[in-house]
């Protein structure tokens, strides 16, 4: 199993604690890094709308646009970042979220390319980064069946077979009792790909249950001390507990060989959407203008178009004026 330590925004905009936490990382004994590649304006839209506005939850009453502002990882670190995971022995590797960052980290011998829970019907982006051959893996959080097998497929198109699902809840911190691990196997089963765990849950628990129903890879999130706080340190393990996980998830996979993967359903639990992408107006539209990428933006929440209508809707004429912000509704497409 590849045992994943995600940095997330556990740097707190300090470059020192960044490299810090590699370095702790790869004393756990973990197998890789991981970071999250974007600019807020990536993800959303600085747009102070009812939509825009975080609902419940850990964030309750945040603006999406301030909250990744917080959260995101500035892109002149990447470099040295990478570099220094390299020289601790880990790999490091990322979650792009648009296709700048795609090519940002190709630049740097990104070796896999994550997809996260709420980008899974950004199919451009799965395509954009499918198509580099690199293995692609897919959080699964808030999608649908048929959002999951969109995804797989637009890997596939892009010539690209090496995919692994990720189970995952996406609610911070999660329950344990929403983990619906049993289900790992029919998701394997189902979907004809390699299936691991993202987990959001206090704890090792999960991560430990997941070897014995043959999930291949397990994430869970790294802060070097909860005490610095940040957006994600609620449901972050710390350098210790981090290193008794990886401890016991290789015990499990002793205890486990060889190969006696226990067959089990897989349960693809949904959560709110508004960490998802839809198709947002991005720029003032007159009626009787045209949809075009200049006014047309693929972005968080899900609450407007699904991104797979943008070919469907890209040209198309406006029936009424929009403002940056507005949902586009289905009436659109004719």
């Amino acid at each position: 199993m590849l045992i994943v330590a995600e940095l997330s925004a556990n740097h707190n905009h300090n470059l020192q604690i960044a490299r810090d936490s590699i370095r702790a990382i790869a004393d756990t004994g973990a197998d890789a890094v991981k970071l999250q590649t974007y600019l807020p304006r990536s993800l959303t839209l600085d747009v102070r709308s009812d939509d825009f506005r975080l609902k419940g939850g850990l964030w309750d009453g945040r603006w999406l646009y301030d909250l990744y502002k917080e959260a995101y990882t500035p892109y002149e670190w990447h470099a040295e970042l990478f570099e220094l995971a390299r020289e601790c022995g880990l790999e490091c590797f990322s979650t792009p979220f648009d296709l700048e960052a795609v090519d940002l980290l190709e630049s740097l011998g990104n070796p896999i390319y994550k997809i996260a829970s709420f980008e899974v019907m950004h199919l451009e982006l799965i395509r954009y980064a499918a198509r580099l051959g690199r293995p692609m893996v897919i959080s699964t959080g808030v999608a649908s069946d048929r959002e999951i097998r969109e995804a797989i497929d637009a890997c596939r198109e892009a010539g690209n077979d090496d995919v692994t699902l990720l189970k995952c809840t996406s609610a911070y911190p999660a329950r344990i009792e929403d983990a619906h691990l049993s289900l790992i196997a029919e998701m394997r089963e189902r979907y004809g790909v390699k299936v691991g765990l993202s987990d959001h849950s206090p704890g090792s628990l999960l991560p430990v249950m997941s070897v014995a129903l043959g999930a291949t890879m397990v994430e869970k999130h790294f802060i070097l001390d909860r005490k610095i706080g940040g957006p994600d340190a609620a449901f972050s393990m710390d350098r210790d507990e981090f290193a008794a996980m990886v401890r016991d998830v290789r015990r499990a996979e002793a205890a486990m060989a060889p190969g006696d993967g226990i067959p089990a359903d897989e349960y693809v639990t949904r959560a709110g959407r508004q960490w998802s992408r839809s198709l947002y107006v991005s720029a003032p539209i007159a009626a009787g203008e045209p949809f075009t990428r200049d006014n047309v933006a693929c972005v968080r929440p899900g609450y407007s178009l699904h991104p797979r209508h943008l070919d469907a809707l890209l040209g198309r004429l406006a029936s009424r004026p929009y403002q940056p912000g507005d949902r586009i509704p289905a009436a659109e497409l004719g």
